[in-house]
């Protein structure tokens, strides 16, 4: 079977990260076993979701993982005009949810694997899907504990996030947080003499925009990225319950991504400190004025060297003579922090194309990445390395 006639199945597969993804898992199962590939599946805790993994070739060696993530991002308020669970294909492109992040990827891994069933490969091939990547790259912990376990490591891992087929090293960390602003509610009419949690909230906003601006001329620079510094962004902020009330919390949930010689947490406690410091000034209105930040994920970020053995593999498989890095976050970064796996971000299709109505990826992307893999292939047959 085809990436195509694949990719058509997993887009009809509404995956939505706050969804099961166990129909997908169970198709890319099933159609693994009917080529006489076994693969083991690792359950949420829930039991809701889970986690792919099979091995084809010989399962005494360490081989090259081919990596995609399973869910999507959701199509609520979004202007499609083509029906986002069922894939279209117009003009040399295929439409539909997750079409370029990245079942794309996952249709040409899997068509790969079904190819590779026929061959006689001297090193194995492997494939992990994952699920709940969009939300903080959650589920694939579980994945990595298992391989963490098993007597042998992949040597390498390809992450197939759309980077048009270009050999991406790296990426920035991700610290989310929120900061619970906490002051004292009170009638509107007599405002004054309560203490208005969304003031805290601003207040330490404008910490954090100062912060972003501190990096943004002192802070340290890659200049391979789009954005050469460490940012930080707010995403939501929470509070009140009526007009008339003065509120007494106000939630902030914002982020840091930070380039590999920042250190979040550094970052983080500059940003408590100023938080603190908003908290004891509002202490004169009232005692109990706080402003509490928790993290709520995190993930590593990925800075494979350009000058490995790992990227120069890639690199033969694409035939670049160069490499990127790229603004969105991986699982590539805990392939590497906790398997010790070195990792390379490679797969068909744009992020400028993900998370958009009528996303796609074009018919010569999904080409391109067929005769990478076939390459791989090849050199797997071989005995690489």
């Amino acid at each position: 079977m085809d990436s195509i006639r694949i990719l058509e199945k997993l887009v009809a597969l509404p995956t939505v990260s706050r969804d099961s993804n166990l129909d997908l898992i169970g198709y890319a199962a099933d159609l693994l076993a009917a080529n006489g590939i076994a693969s083991q599946t690792i359950n949420s805790a829930d039991g809701h979701k889970a986690n792919l993994f099979a091995t084809v070739g010989p399962a005494d060696k360490p081989g090259i993982m081919l990596s995609g993530h399973t869910d999507v991002v959701p199509v609520d308020g979004q202007n499609w005009t083509l029906p986002p669970f069922e894939m279209t294909a117009r003009d040399g492109k295929l439409y539909g949810r997750g079409a370029a992040d990245m079942k794309g990827f996952v249709a040409c891994a899997l068509a790969a694997c079904l190819k590779a069933a026929k061959m006689a490969l001297r090193t194995p091939l492997h494939l992990a899907l994952s699920y709940d990547e969009e939300v903080g790259c959650l589920g694939v912990r579980d994945l990595i504990e298992m391989l963490s376990a098993a007597p042998q490591r992949p040597l390498l891992c390809i992450v197939g996030e759309p980077t048009n087929m270009q050999v991406a090293t790296g990426h920035k960390g991700k610290l989310a947080a929120r900061a619970n602003c906490r002051g004292r509610e009170g009638h509107s009419a007599l405002a004054p003499v309560a203490l208005n949690a969304i003031h805290l909230g601003c207040d330490f906003v404008r910490a954090l925009r100062d912060e972003q601006d501190r990096l943004a001329r002192e802070g340290a620079r890659d200049g391979d990225y789009d954005i050469p510094y460490t940012t930080v962004h707010v995403g939501r902020i929470n509070a009140g319950v009526a007009l008339n009330i003065v509120p007494n919390l106000c939630q902030v949930d914002f982020e840091i991504r930070n380039v590999a010689a920042d250190d979040a947490t550094v970052i983080l406690d500059r940003l408590r400190i100023a938080a603190a410091r908003i908290a004891a000034d509002a202490a004169s209105i009232a005692a109990e004025a706080a402003i509490d930040i928790e993290i709520t994920n995190t993930y590593p970020g990925l800075d494979t060297p350009a000058a490995s053995e790992a990227v120069a593999f890639v690199k033969s498989l694409t035939g670049a003579n160069d490499t990127m890095k790229v603004a969105f976050g991986t699982e590539g970064g805990l392939f590497s922090r906790d398997l010790g796996t070195p990792a390379v971000v490679c797969g068909p299709g744009s992020m400028a194309q993900g998370h958009k109505p009528d996303e796609f990826v074009s018919v010569e992307q999904l080409r391109r990445c067929d005769e990478m893999l076939g390459r791989l292939l090849s050199r797997l047959t071989d005995g690489w390395p």
